[in-house]
């Protein structure tokens, strides 16, 4: 459990698309004269390491490093990650920042990849998936509120270049801590390199490719996870509609991860034995209401109240669909499996944003309330794929 809190708090700092890096790289881009869709086009390189997590899995459960499946990875990518955001901390240039950039996202995925695999195969083990995934994204979420908090205190007393390279510089030293955890907490079983683990490993990522259910869990993840989504929108829409502050949009940041730590907890002490189905169930209620909820935002107090409560329903919602990842993983192949459906949603969440920053450009005259309409009838839908699950009532 310490584990997971550490390596998820530094993932909170130190992704591209919530961490430290995210308001000050898109205020910087905003002012250097880049549109939404540009902003959005741009920071979408990002995903595409989370889009092929697979492979990562796929690689640490065949070939063991150094005799481990997922340690000697962790150590590789904690150093990777802590180098680039230290170069890129040093440049100003996009095109000069976006490789480096892209560095950082395959350390974090992968990072990201491996704890999804000791999550899912400890999960099993124990029993507690459900307890590792609330704890995974409880302490993600008080990083990105702190997060939320420096970018927008750093943007308002530096500007927008210095404060994205010290926000660079910030992440830089969070690794550091994985790295530390992986070496004196992580404790796993060295894995030999033969043919009967192999074959073992071959046959589990076989039922994994031929399951119907992971294929039936894979379509719903999805399609909870593409509608269209209004987070650069939104943040130009603050900016240049209602006038708020880059600090008080950094609060606002702070404030959604707030709900989102409050969605943990709540789900921990209220829902944590309530049967996946009905948490899905209830998480399609919650995310259509809370996405609808965006349609009252006209000033600070409204857009508190609606970001926290979007930041509740979210993570409830975080936590029955990473729930229901986990338990359908097949032994040995928790890796590819686990990664396999955290790539589907983090596919989906590519085709949301730039869908959605297209919409608001080209189609809605850069007005958001009719995308936050239609992002709430999409998640609506998704109720029609919780019946072909089969999910224990």
């Amino acid at each position: 459990m310490l584990f997971f809190a550490t390596v998820f708090v530094v993932e909170g700092i130190g992704q591209g698309r919530v961490g430290i890096v995210f308001q000050p790289i898109s205020f910087y881009l905003k002012e250097i004269g880049w549109t939404p869709l540009d902003v959005t086009a741009y920071l979408a390189l990002l995903n595409f390491p989370w889009v092929i997590k697979p492979v990562f899995g796929l690689v640490s459960d065949f070939v063991p490093l150094l005799g481990y499946r997922r340690k000697s990875y962790l150590v590789i990518a904690s150093l990777v990650a802590a180098v680039s955001f230290a170069w890129i901390s040093r440049l100003n240039d996009p095109a000069q920042i976006a490789p480096l950039f892209l560095l950082t996202a395959y350390a974090m995925a992968t990072a990201s990849t491996l704890c999804g695999a000791l999550l899912a195969e400890n999960g099993q083990k124990f029993g507690l998936s459900n307890a590792f995934v609330s704890q995974q994204w409880l302490w993600f979420y008080i990083a990105v509120m702190a997060s939320s908090l420096a970018g927008g205190v750093l943007i308002e007393h530096l500007g927008a270049r210095e404060a994205f390279q010290a926000s660079a510089a910030i992440a830089a030293i969070a690794p550091v801590a994985m790295l530390l955890a992986t070496l004196y907490l992580l404790d796993e079983e060295k894995t030999p390199i033969n043919r009967t683990e192999l074959l073992r490993t071959l046959r589990s990522t076989i039922t994994a490719l031929t399951s119907r259910r992971l294929y039936l869990a894979a379509a719903f993840l999805f399609l909870y996870a593409f509608a269209p989504g209004f987070g650069t929108p939104l943040y130009y829409t603050l900016t240049d509609g209602l006038k708020f502050s880059q600090s008080y949009i950094g609060i606002l940041g702070s404030i959604a991860s707030a709900g989102w730590i409050a969605g943990a907890l709540i789900h921990r002490f209220l829902l944590r034995s309530m049967s996946t189905q009905r948490q899905l169930y209830l998480s399609i209620v919650l995310g259509t209401l809370s996405a609808a909820s965006f349609l009252l935002l006209n000033g600070e107090v409204s857009a508190a109240i609606v970001n926290f409560a979007n930041g509740i329903a979210l993570m409830i919602a975080t936590i029955s669909m990473l729930t229901l990842a986990a338990d359908f993983c097949p032994s040995r192949a928790e890796g590819f499996a686990f990664a396999g459906l955290m790539s589907v949603m983090n596919l989906a969440d590519v085709f949301s944003a730039n869908v959605g920053a297209f919409l608001y450009d080209k189609v809605f005259d850069n007005q958001l309330a009719p995308l936050i309409v239609v992002s709430a009838a999409t998640t609506a839908v998704c109720v029609v794929l919780i019946p072909p699950l089969r999910l224990p009532r």
